[in-house]
């Protein structure tokens, strides 16, 4: 995707009824700011393994989608995986988790949301899915979905938006 920067208000305004709004309070980590793409989906509970395998894949500018099931307790992402990620392409990863490694990961061109940050790695590998629907904060996200970030918000909608639409008044 571009660097074409994007307002999530802004784009609610115009497509309302196209999206959904993820009711998370994320924090925002890593140098983009804004970012959009095609989604893909992980499901994992504290295990950084299903994570590293997704962003070892080509990107293709998509965003990759981790449900972690809200645990803060061990981190699913840190400096070396968000650096696999931009090495292949991807524009964003928004975490239903914890990152680590945060001071690593914000000069790296890339988009980072998650609840929060910890110094524990995982150590104990877990079933995972890939690609199936994943569902967080009021809103599912589905591999093909595209997402919508910035420092607001997290939305989802089944197709691409127009960016070029301006709000009503």
């Amino acid at each position: 995707m571009t660097d074409t920067a994007i307002c999530t208000a802004d784009l609610y305004d115009v497509h309302h009824e196209r999206v959904q709004v993820c009711d998370l309070q994320f924090r925002c980590f890593g140098q983009i700011e804004s970012f959009y793409g095609p989604c893909q989906t992980v499901a994992t509970f504290e295990d950084h393994r299903p994570v590293l395998r997704a962003l070892e894949t080509e990107g293709r500018g998509r965003v990759l989608v981790v449900d972690g099931r809200g645990s803060l307790r061990v981190g699913l992402m840190g400096d070396r995986l968000a650096a696999i990620g931009v090495q292949n392409g991807w524009r964003g990863v928004i975490i239903n988790g914890a990152i680590r490694d945060s001071a690593g990961i914000d000069p790296l061109a890339l988009g980072v949301r998650a609840l929060g940050t910890t110094a524990r790695r995982s150590d104990t590998p877990f079933e995972a899915s890939e690609g199936e629907p994943v569902s967080f904060g009021g809103a599912t996200f589905s591999a093909g979905d595209w997402v919508y970030a910035d420092r607001d918000c997290v939305i989802v909608s089944a197709e691409a938006l127009s960016l070029t639409e301006t709000p009503p008044e």
